[in-house]
């Protein structure tokens, strides 16, 4: 699990291949995310504006985290290209 301190901007990364690894667009894309003790929130690509296409097949979203603790993260898509990935990263206890 990757660690940031406090107030960083973090990038979350989403690619998206087919099964011979060739890099393509799916239908749509989402990403979930989950900050310590909420709820998720989805946002879709083309819908909200802080999904990015960067190049074919690859995405991200900036997250402002302030919250302490470990977050979680979902690319996922739908129709053509049908795709599934979850990572985390931690925003570290800061005594300031």
């Amino acid at each position: 699990v990757n660690a940031y301190v406090k107030g960083n901007l973090v990038r979350l990364s989403g690619l998206y291949t087919n099964d011979v690894g060739t890099v393509i667009d799916p239908s749509v894309v989402k990403v979930s995310v989950l900050e310590p003790g909420e709820l998720p929130v989805t946002y879709q690509y083309g819908v909200d504006d802080g999904v990015v296409k960067d190049s074919t097949g690859n995405y991200h979203l900036d997250i402002d985290a302030e919250t302490e603790g470990v977050w979680r993260y979902r690319w996922y898509s739908t129709g053509t290209g049908q795709a599934a990935n979850e990572s985390a990263f931690e925003i570290a206890v800061s005594p300031f």
